[in-house]
């Protein structure tokens, strides 16, 4: 959930340390620090709060150093302040670190025991005093990083530096993300390449169990025995401005209006094509579609929603069965394995750690087939697959998933129309008007975005809500559950979200004048079904808003708000509905004045179990 930056040059490289935080700050938010070496040895700048925070004050302290670590924070242990902050020190040797150590307890009383004195009660401490012990006994920075990294369990990316060590860091990594930036006259490290694009382009993805120790000059890889590994080096297609505001006021009102673009490129394989191909999904795909007769789809949050809304399109088009599984919870229980299974994990990181604990518990299960839908080619995830399909969306720093989550639906409606097709499930007239379809999202995505102004004038309305309900039915019930949550996110409304057919038994209770219920209303087979279940909520005195489309006779009247989408979609009426409920989210963060992109407790990539 952290982020940390890691550089070795032959000149200051504070500006670059904090612009890296800065680009990390969607990973953690809740404190920042930094620490250099220089002439007067190893110095430390901490700071609760925002790496603004951080700034202001290395300025007022003039900061400067040519090697150096930083990190951005989400609290796991210990409360969000300065004295938990990153970097920790033991005896002139500062470590930064991403994840969770889980015998950190353990350590901590044999070091205790060993005399040395905890400052902070994060877990991290541990690995600084850890480090120092080894150092101490072998005076190698390299031997002293493999040997305490040995004896940590749980997950991390780390990095070191050490007073009598100048123009040197170590950085290790074993569960969570860690890439290395090229430069001609300096090297860095970084939990995510965009942390990086300031200063290169030339990217080295470690694996799991990889040390590399940094100089100015050059980067040394081994793995934990000691043995030398070579890493390739990729070109990122990232570019610096991709990671830019621009001209919009938050990252999340720029993601929300990069969805067209986000679709395109995304679908970008469908050219001219009439049709779909296996092989857009990994060359061995068409093999394994046609020999699997289930699918079990592994996500958290938003891509769990994008799971239970292709379950939906899965079974009615390819007509194979689908489960869909809260990945956090998959591996805990007895399930039953199937070797005919299609495992599909969804994440825009690519490095959830609970999806990628329960992939990999469903694969030592016995279910080798396996593809990821993600937004990071070299994620921890694309890398466990041996199938993938990657989703273009580009850089997504706002929280609250906007582009991810279209891109995510994108690609399992594609998925969905190769597996028909396979199968044999669907005819070619009907694939390829669903294909034409498809080609047409990126314009129905454009045309409901200019309902804009009136879902502003809806966020008003919910600026002093404590409470709302979101219904749906059918393939629209999990867009309803991705409503709320979007609300409760960035907004700390409490929202909910119900099959609108549940309303009689239970939820309805919990109707009336001050609980807004938001509806999505679209035209098809379950619309009469829906019309009732929104008379239950005008009958006992609730507001309704309701996102209809076109020819569905809702009205506006009193205590019932209509906005009339423009563009039916078809079946892929769940992505187009999404926008405004994304809009809703955003223009009512605005009007309650809560922090948009960086909501309180919250993290974007969640690389801790």
């Amino acid at each position: 959930m952290c982020g940390i930056v890691v550089a070795v040059a032959r000149k200051n490289i504070v500006s670059v340390l904090l612009e890296g935080l800065r680009k990390l700050e969607y990973r953690g938010y809740d404190s920042a620090g930094v620490a250099v070496l220089n002439s007067d040895g190893l110095v430390r700048v901490r700071s609760a709060g925002r790496v603004a925070d951080l700034t202001a004050e290395t300025d007022k302290q003039h900061l400067a150093g040519d090697t150096g670590i930083a990190h951005t924070r989400w609290a796991t242990h210990g409360a969000p302040c300065e004295r938990n902050a990153h970097p920790h020190i033991s005896n002139g040797l500062a470590v930064v670190h991403n994840g969770i150590i889980e015998n950190h307890e353990a350590l901590r009383a044999e070091l205790m025991a060993d005399g040395y004195v905890f400052t902070s009660d994060t877990d991290t401490e541990v690995i600084a005093h850890l480090v120092h012990r080894k150092f101490k006994q072998s005076g190698d920075l390299v031997a002293a990083v493999r040997a305490a990294s040995a004896r940590l369990t749980g997950a991390y990316a780390i990095g070191v530096i050490q007073q009598d060590n100048p123009h040197r860091a170590i950085v290790a990594r074993e569960g969570s993300p860690l890439v290395l930036g090229l430069a001609d006259d300096a090297n860095y490290a970084a939990s995510d390449t965009a942390a990086l694009l300031q200063v290169t382009r030339r990217m080295v993805y470690l694996e799991n169990g990889d040390i590399a120790e940094l100089t100015p000059d050059s980067i040394t890889i081994t793995r934990q025995d000691g043995t030398p590994v070579t890493r390739g080096e990729t070109e990122s297609q990232l570019s610096a401005d991709a990671v830019e505001l621009g001209t919009y006021a938050h990252y999340m009102q720029k993601e929300i209006f990069e969805q067209p673009g986000a679709i395109i490129n995304t679908l970008d394989m469908l050219g001219g094509a009439q049709t779909v191909q296996a092989g857009w999904f990994g060359s061995e795909a068409e093999v394994i579609f046609q020999n699997i007769d289930r699918i079990l789809i592994l996500a958290c949050g938003t891509s769990y929603h994008a799971g239970l809304t292709a379950r939906y399109w899965l079974e009615s088009l390819a007509k194979i069965p689908v489960s869909v599984e809260v990945a956090s919870e998959y591996r805990y229980r007895d399930s039953v394995p199937d070797p005919k299974t299609l495992v599909i994990a969804i994440s825009q990181s690519g490095e959830t750690a609970d999806t990628l604990a329960a992939l990999k518990h469903a694969q030592a299960q016995g279910m080798p087939h396996t593809l990821a839908i993600c937004n990071v080619p070299e994620s921890a995830i694309v890398r466990a697959c041996p199938l993938r399909f990657l989703t273009h969306a580009g850089p997504e720093i706002g929280v609250a998933s906007t582009k991810a989550f279209t891109t995510q639906l994108a690609a399992l409606y594609v998925l969905t129309l190769v597996l028909a097709k396979v199968k044999g499930t669907i005819s070619a007239e009907h694939l390829t008007s669903l294909v034409q379809d498809l080609r047409h999202l990126p314009a129905a995505i454009t045309a409901v975005l200019a309902v804009e102004p009136q879902v502003k004038a809806w966020a008003q309305r919910f600026a002093d809500k404590h409470h709302a309900l979101f219904l749906g039915r059918g393939v629209h019930y999990p867009i309803a559950l991705e409503g709320a949550l979007k609300l409760k996110e960035i907004t700390y409304i409490h929202a909910e979200a119900y099959a609108a057919g549940e309303l009689k038994h239970g939820p309805l209770a919990l109707v009336d004048k001050d609980m807004p219920v938001i509806s999505v209303a679209p035209n098809d087979a379950l619309l009469e079904k829906l019309k009732s279940n929104l008379q239950e909520v005008k009958a006992r005195g609730g507001e309704l808003f309701v996102l209809a489309d076109a020819n569905t006779g809702f009205q506006e009247s009193d205590g019932v708000h209509v906005i009339t989408v423009p563009d039916h979609a078809g079946s892929l009426s769940p992505i187009v509905h999404t926008i405004p409920l994304q809009l809703l989210s955003y223009h009512t963060a605005l009007a309650k004045g809560t922090d948009v992109d960086k909501p309180r407790n919250l993290a974007k990539s969640v690389t801790v179990e």
